[in-house]
């Protein structure tokens, strides 16, 4: 039996705006997940691990939604909708989006040739490997 091609999962992006960003939002991070559930805990562990370096009255709205605003957000990913969790303190801006999408697998490179193009592209880094080798402290001096 042939495996489906297409796989329901979920979306999780964490973006940030700040003066160091300049006008742009930066993509601080991602991550695909399987179910809402594990969407939403990966907000709240984010979420937890700054709450203690907010302000009272972001880190209470912080806390208010690890305790129950994931919920509805869970609810939302259920039923096929985004969901979307946002703290601002002072000038940085930090939001949370969680979609839920559809993912086509890569093909599995174990089993198949690379293309030929993919021999013709070296290291860059080789010659900054060599130097550093010499450096190494753990080599008899």
């Amino acid at each position: 039996m042939l495996r489906p091609l297409l796989r329901p999962g979920y979306w999780c992006e964490c973006w940030t705006s700040s003066p160091a960003t300049g006008p742009r939002s930066v993509l601080l991070a991602s991550i695909e997940t399987d179910n809402p559930s594990e969407a939403t805990n990966w907000v709240r562990i984010t979420v937890r691990t700054i709450a203690s370096a907010l302000d009272r009255e972001t880190a209470h709205e912080a806390w208010d939604w690890i305790t129950y605003g994931h919920k509805e957000a869970e609810d939302a990913l259920t039923n096929g909708e985004a969901a979307t969790f946002a703290l601002t303190q002072q000038d940085t801006h930090i939001e949370w989006i969680l979609r839920p999408v559809i993912f086509l697998p890569l093909a599995h490179r174990e089993s198949q040739r690379l293309p030929a193009c993919a021999e013709q592209f070296t290291c860059p880094t080789t010659h900054k490997i060599a130097r550093h080798q010499t450096n190494d402290l753990s080599s008899p001096r």
